[in-house]
């Protein structure tokens, strides 16, 4: 009996030890499969890690690569170089392109092999920002404006392809010989003009033609441009507006005495010298600015010559 007994104790003790080893293998086994499987997800989440900022660096190399192939394709055959925007030589290289935006901005000016200003270009047209550039009290950046042959002309202006207050610059590949009416009344200030009231432009191009390849003086003007999602088209001749319409016959009759644009000045006029300063305007009640379509401007001083006073 008492042999039985311990029969039966040995078999209990032998049934608990192989049930603890099973428990503690069972439960190291979880752990461990538990520890793996974390450290899978660990070094997957490393993995995307590390893609996501190797498409960053691959991302952003593309983007430069395209812009380089983008600048390489546009100034295919010409030579770029940096002139100072305030050069007054009136010199133009051959087959060269400049940037000829004021500050920051990149506006592109292309020459033919005859050192002909031919082209103008810019993504987006920035106005001038007199309260963050230096602008000169004339709303110039510089005081001068380049010497191209031709300027010299009494008919002439030094006229600005993208003009001072659209954020241009005034050396010799952002200035033309230009007729001064044309300049200063005409389609040139008129475009100006609505680019300024727009608040800028994008898709910027200006074309500009020569009589013959000897001139520095154009022929012919052609701007496109884009305002408020409307492309406009402006093509006009270097000549002087005012006889282009009194040749066709469209100006109109000189006014009266008692409406003469000499007895209107008298009245806002109040020294007698024949001009109207912003002073004298305001005192009698006009409001500013006074633009190129008003009778009082052409007894004004527009100093830059885009077409306003007082602005």
């Amino acid at each position: 009996m008492k042999k039985n007994t311990n029969y039966l104790i040995l078999l209990l003790m032998t049934i608990l030890m192989v049930g603890c080893t099973n428990v503690e293998e069972v439960t190291t086994t979880n752990a461990e499969t538990k520890t793996k499987s974390q450290e899978v997800t660990i070094v997957n989440t490393n993995v995307d890690s590390e893609k996501e900022t190797v498409n960053t660096i691959v991302d952003k190399v593309v983007v430069e690569e395209t812009s380089n192939q983008v600048n390489d394709e546009l100034f295919s055959g010409y030579k770029l170089i940096e002139v100072d925007g305030g050069d007054l030589s009136g010199y133009r290289e051959p087959k060269i392109v400049v940037d000829i935006g004021y500050g920051e901005r990149e506006y592109w000016a292309f020459t033919n092999e005859y050192g002909q200003l031919v082209r103008v270009i810019a993504d987006e047209i920035i106005l001038q920002d007199d309260r963050n550039e230096p602008v000169l009290s004339s709303g110039r950046y510089y005081r001068d404006e380049a010497k191209v042959p031709g300027v010299e002309s009494d008919v002439l202006d030094e006229g600005h392809v993208i003009a001072d207050s659209l954020g241009g610059v005034s050396n010799a590949y952002n200035i033309t010989p230009q007729n001064s009416t044309l300049n200063r009344h005409g389609d040139q200030a008129y475009l100006e003009d609505s680019i300024r009231k727009a608040g800028g432009a994008t898709n910027f191009e200006a074309i500009i033609t020569y009589p013959n390849t000897d001139t520095q003086i154009p022929s012919h003007y052609q701007y496109t441009y884009t305002l408020n999602g409307n492309v406009i088209v402006d093509k006009f001749e270097n000549v002087d507006p005012d006889e282009v319409n009194a040749s066709l016959g469209l100006t109109g009759k000189a006014p009266s005495d008692s409406t003469s644009s000499k007895n209107d000045i008298s009245s806002v006029d109040t020294n007698g010298n024949g001009q109207v300063t912003i002073k004298e305007a305001k005192a009698a009640g006009f409001k500013m600015p006074i633009t190129r379509a008003h009778w009082l401007y052409p007894y004004m001083d527009d100093r830059d010559n885009d077409g306003m006073v007082g602005e």
